[in-house]
């Protein structure tokens, strides 16, 4: 299957609400919705999007930049913030494909670097940043208190 890879647009706002919410469940939807419009206005958080032959969504990948990232010597870097593909075209080769796009897209702004996380469990995330030549450079885990 050939799919496209693109720039997102406002239309694409309810399909690709419906990947964040698949790659972070846990989030508030309404928070989830409304970040769009603001991640959509700013140049610097491209969002990339992988379009079926039909039209529908089955993939994005957010990018941006960061000031810093854990084990980058540059600064700024170019960081991957959100990165989803459906569940029937994972294996593919179309999340390599996203995050070669969100890379070029870093080149195209001069910068030498790309940072990206993943949850500590999230072994298929791992698995994907090490075969695209991503070193693993920290572990951590957070803890809070309620005061």
């Amino acid at each position: 299957m050939n799919l496209n890879i693109r720039r997102a647009t406002l239309e694409d706002k309810p399909e690709w609400l419906r990947m964040r919410y698949g790659l972070w469940p846990e989030a508030d939807f309404e928070i989830l919705q409304a970040e769009q419009d603001r991640i959509l206005n700013d140049p610097m958080t491209p969002v990339f999007v992988l379009e079926r032959p039909d039209g529908r969504l089955a993939g994005f990948i957010e990018a941006g930049t960061r000031k810093y990232a854990d084990g980058c010597e540059t600064s700024p870097v170019g960081y991957i913030e959100g990165w989803f593909v459906d569940e029937d075209l994972r294996g593919q080769g179309y999340g390599h494909a996203l995050v070669r796009t969100a890379e070029d897209w870093a080149r195209s702004q001069g910068l030498k670097e790309m940072g990206s996380d993943t949850w500590l469990d999230n072994d298929v995330s791992i698995k994907a940043h090490l075969a695209m030549g991503y070193e693993e450079v920290e572990r951590l885990i957070h803890f809070a208190k309620t005061l």
